[in-house]
């Protein structure tokens, strides 16, 4: 007879609340479940991954690393695990490293926009310019109304001239998000390059 009081079942719950909570930004009050998980069962994939993406949220980039190490350690196929790995890794601008993390996460979970944007960025900071601009176009057409990609795409564009297309995106942007500082300044960098090349 299945009892629905099962560890497992009761597991879950916890697992479902430590996400809401997450969703709602009280990181904090995830991960005081989340840890108390843990410590029931130290290789629960699915905490440790939890774990990771809410010290990432808080900017606890080496706590972040930790569980999500410990994560993929357990399980070559954690996607969560070599997400937050390869986003790490690129934000330290070990592109190469970035990029074998993040292409691992998107072979397990192909056709998700964040890991999308991450590797086509990662690509086109390593200098592979022409794919990092086809994947983002591809997080793009999963999620056309992300103010991230659309920044980050844009600033590809505008790094290899193609001014008209930059200016498009960042101004999609800023529609999508008028407070955005990172769209603000993409917009200024353009009017700087307009600047230069119209007197040079």
């Amino acid at each position: 007879m299945y009892n629905d009081s099962s560890p497992i079942s009761d597991t879950l719950e916890r697992l479902e609340e430590a996400e809401q909570l997450k969703l709602m930004g009280q990181n904090l009050e995830a991960l005081t479940i989340l840890e108390q998980l843990l410590i029931e069962d130290p290789e629960n994939i699915s905490a440790l991954e939890e774990v990771a993406d809410n010290e990432l949220s808080l900017e606890n980039y080496d706590r972040a690393q930790a569980a999500a190490a410990r994560a993929t350690a357990l399980d070559d196929e954690s996607y969560t695990g070599h997400y937050i790995l390869g986003f790490l890794r690129s934000s330290e601008q070990k592109w190469e490293e970035g990029i074998v993390h993040l292409k691992k996460s998107n072979s397990i979970r192909p056709n998700n926009a964040e890991i999308l944007r991450c590797l086509g960025w990662a690509l086109f900071n390593s200098g592979q310019k022409a794919q990092g601009i086809v994947t983002l176009e591809r997080a793009l057409n999963l999620d056309n109304e992300n103010p991230l990609t659309l920044c980050d795409l844009g600033v590809a564009y505008l790094q290899t001239r193609n001014i008209i297309k930059a200016k498009s995106l960042f101004d999609r942007a800023l529609e999508l998000e008028p407070e955005s500082l990172k769209a603000l300044e993409c917009i200024k960098a353009v009017q700087k390059l307009e600047q230069v090349l119209k007197e040079s």
